[in-house]
């Protein structure tokens, strides 16, 4: 069941992060059943997992309905069986949090402890809005210095868009790609399989992953076996050793708040607010469906924006 599931998940172009995430919790929910027989596992079972984690193992909502989105696809893909009147019941309400944020000049003190490349990578996300896993995905093709774009491709929701590209990172990027360059060269002379393409572009265009256009910006230091392919090859770093730098940077920079690599795209929208950006713009840079996730940085803006003085004040 497992295997027919990770094949439709792969069939529905699912990205690799999301299939690794459904599968776990598939696994997870066998565990809890005692490794029922397929085709015993009943919607009540479903259910009593999703109570499970609730009650006993007190996960936020939005893990609960991550687990609960995992197990629908696994019912209806994988058993092929509807639990449609089960879901509701367990359906999690999430509450809205209001993102960390930091000020232009923790930021500022935050990249000034950060070594390169996550400097780079950091300032990335600050300057255009780009989450971790879309900072370090970024290919040579991607950078437009000349109109000052940075195309992000299969973002969330697999959507592509275009933000900017800090104008004052081109020097750096310069100097930057010289060096990755030196990268990409002597893999060609060691015969390393190109880069991973997206879809079926490596069929359609074979050769496309060793040209320099289609390579990482951010390339991992060491050779790696593709999870799918079983090839090696180099990849780009994993965003996991961006936000150990960062919380690194974070703790020298003496800034105390719970912040996250995230917080430096959230820092931008909110500065962009602050600078009197209009919202829908904002909602474009950083690939929002609804103009309501944006509107929640009005809340942290407050009266600068809004021109709201408390009475208290008065």
């Amino acid at each position: 069941m497992l295997e027919k599931t990770q094949k439709v998940l792969r069939r529905r172009h699912y990205s690799y992060r999301t299939e690794k995430t459904y599968l776990d919790w598939v696994r997870r929910f066998g565990e809890f059943t005692e490794f029922k027989p397929p085709e015993a596992l009943t919607g009540e079972d479903f259910q009593d997992f999703l109570t499970h984690l609730a009650v006993e193992r007190h996960v936020a909502p939005s893990t609960q309905n991550q687990a609960l989105n995992a197990l629908v696809f696994f019912f209806r893909e994988g058993l092929e069986r509807d639990i449609g009147p089960y879901i509701e019941a367990v359906k999690a309400k999430e509450r809205r949090r209001l993102p960390v944020v930091l000020t232009r000049e923790e930021v500022q003190e935050v990249l000034f402890n950060l070594e390169e490349p996550y400097y780079l990578i950091c300032a990335l996300m600050y300057g255009g809005g780009l989450r971790v896993s879309e900072a370090v995905r970024v290919r040579v093709k991607d950078l437009n210095f000349e109109r000052g774009l940075i195309t992000v491709y299969s973002g969330k929701g697999d959507q592509d868009r275009v933000t900017v590209l800090p104008r004052r990172l081109e020097p750096e990027f310069e100097v930057h790609l010289t060096k990755v360059r030196e990268t990409y060269e002597m893999d060609r002379k060691a015969g390393v399989a190109g880069v991973f393409l997206p879809h079926a572009l490596e069929r359609k265009y074979p050769k496309a992953g060793k040209e320099w256009a289609w390579f990482w910006v951010f390339p991992s230091r060491e050779l790696s076996v593709d999870p799918r392919t079983k090839t090696v090859r180099r990849h780009h770093l994993h965003p996991t050793a961006v936000q150990r730098a960062f919380k690194k940077a974070l703790h020298k920079a003496g800034v105390e708040k719970p912040a996250t690599v995230h917080s430096l795209r959230h820092s931008f929208a909110t500065h962009l607010l602050e600078d009197g950006y209009d919202i829908r713009t904002i909602q474009e840079l950083m690939g929002h469906k609804s103009l309501r996730t944006t509107m929640i940085y009005t809340h942290i803006v407050g009266k600068r924006i809004t021109g709201v003085i408390s009475p208290f004040d008065r």
